[in-house]
């Protein structure tokens, strides 16, 4: 194996929609330059975690009621769309699907859009449809945060030292409420 290859830093995934896909639920991307560069490069590969668990686009918007991605997770929490329908299981299977392919390519770090119910890293909406944020992870951040998976979002997200192979680690303390 050549030194480069060794070197190489595996690419990271990131949310679909800032790669300038149409995925989110009302069928718009929130595209940034510098992430879909990334993924131009092979630096970064895109996942929309919802499209992946068959939830289709446009979709109804959806939150978590009852908890975060963490409580989903464990049981005690669900997703429900604006119409009350129980979209649960396809976030859970969105979720595990993105680990999956962030397990397939060694990823270590995951650029996710913060407030989704599935990629949130440290902020969501509070299950209301009122535009409330409460602190706290969507489903797919939270399971690819207890894999070992660094998750930050396009707003923690520090360009320059990814640019340069930084190892920089920003992870929620589970202890944190």
């Amino acid at each position: 194996m050549e030194k480069k290859d060794r070197d190489r830093t595996p690419p990271m995934i990131v949310s679909a929609c800032f790669a300038g896909i149409h995925c989110r639920f009302d069928q718009r991307h929130n595209r940034i330059d510098a992430i879909q560069r990334l993924v131009r490069e092979g630096k970064a590969i895109p996942v929309c975690p919802e499209q992946m668990g068959g939830l289709p686009t446009p979709r109804n918007p959806a939150e978590i009621v009852g908890g975060d991605g963490e409580d989903v997770l464990d049981g005690r929490a669900r997703v429900v769309d604006n119409h009350g329908n129980d979209v649960t299981d396809a976030f859970l299977a969105g979720a595990r699907e993105a680990l999956a392919m962030a397990k397939a390519i060694g990823a270590k770090k995951a650029i996710l859009k913060e407030r989704s119910p599935s990629c949130g890293s440290c902020a969501i909406y509070d299950g209301t449809f009122s535009k409330t944020l409460r602190s706290g992870m969507g489903v797919t951040a939270a399971l690819l945060w207890r894999h070992g998976i660094e998750v930050v979002s396009e707003e923690t997200w520090e360009e320059e030292k990814d640019a340069q192979d930084s190892t920089r680690t920003v992870r929620r303390d589970p202890e944190e409420g």
